[in-house]
């Protein structure tokens, strides 16, 4: 039996991925799907979260081997979640089976600009100047999605799940520092790598993946219309994706 681990962005949880893992898990029947927290998010909230990917990554490895799950892990990872994984095999590659990238973008491959489109900027401030759990959690949906119906579904779940375990303000300004500073390692990561892109995502440009895949030779495939959360818009479209990839590259999954 393969481990996934499902890694989230900034200031998301493991109740953000809804649906997803048991999608995950129909079209990896053999597969344990894990869906641990980062510090300062979800049941971790009272601690203080990282200001570097590499601080994540030690935790990662600790709480997981304190939970009695034993590497290799295949790695499925979400935006600020990308970069934690690619460290992770960076730093330690026989703990890594392979690497399943969404929606990512880092350094050097990919400009400020592009990592957080610059029409959001003055949304993003003003949210941080006005507070208020209700207009933070609207916003986030607002930029993450692009269907309407699963906007309108999660944002009372989203404002119960950070009236539940508060992101505090500073762990929300930690994880933003550790994400702009992390810069990707100069060789590319030794596991098998999938890159997955929505062309029509609206907090990061596409291009961050497209130029990632392209400059480590991997492969990378774009959903037309889905947000930045693809597993919420369109989390069957991700399964069949990495399905089909392990089926060609034959990946151990058992």
């Amino acid at each position: 039996m393969s481990t996934w681990v499902l890694l989230r962005g900034l200031m998301r949880e493991r109740r953000h991925w809804g649906e997803f893992p048991a999608v995950l898990g129909a079209a990896l029947p053999q597969a344990r799907i894990l869906t641990p927290d980062l510090p300062g998010n979800g049941r971790l909230h009272r601690m203080s979260s990282a200001t570097d990917v590499g601080q994540m990554v030690e935790f990662c490895r600790r709480d997981l081997a304190a939970q009695g799950h034993a590497a290799p892990y295949h790695i499925l990872a979400l935006s600020l979640g990308g970069m934690v994984a690619v460290e992770w095999a960076a730093r330690y590659p026989d703990e890594i089976a392979a690497l399943v990238l969404i929606n990512t973008s880092m350094r050097p491959f990919s400009r400020f600009y592009r990592r957080l489109r610059w029409q959001n900027y003055w949304a993003i401030l003003g949210m941080a100047a006005r507070g208020g759990v209700a207009r933070q959690e609207s916003l986030i949906l607002r930029l993450s999605s692009n269907d309407g119906a699963a906007r309108a579904a999660q944002l009372p779940r989203w404002i119960g799940y950070q009236r539940e375990y508060p992101v505090a303000r500073a762990n929300a300004w930690r994880q933003l520092w550790a994400a702009a500073r992390y810069r990707a390692p100069p060789q590319r990561p030794a596991p098998p790598m999938l890159v997955l892109a929505s062309r029509a995502d609206r907090l990061v440009d596409a291009a961050c993946s497209r130029r990632l895949a392209g400059h480590w030779r991997a492969e990378c495939h774009v959903h037309p219309s889905a947000g930045h959360d693809l597993p919420l818009d369109d989390g069957a479209w991700i399964a069949a994706r990495v399905q089909a990839w392990i089926g060609a590259a034959r990946l151990d999954i058992k």
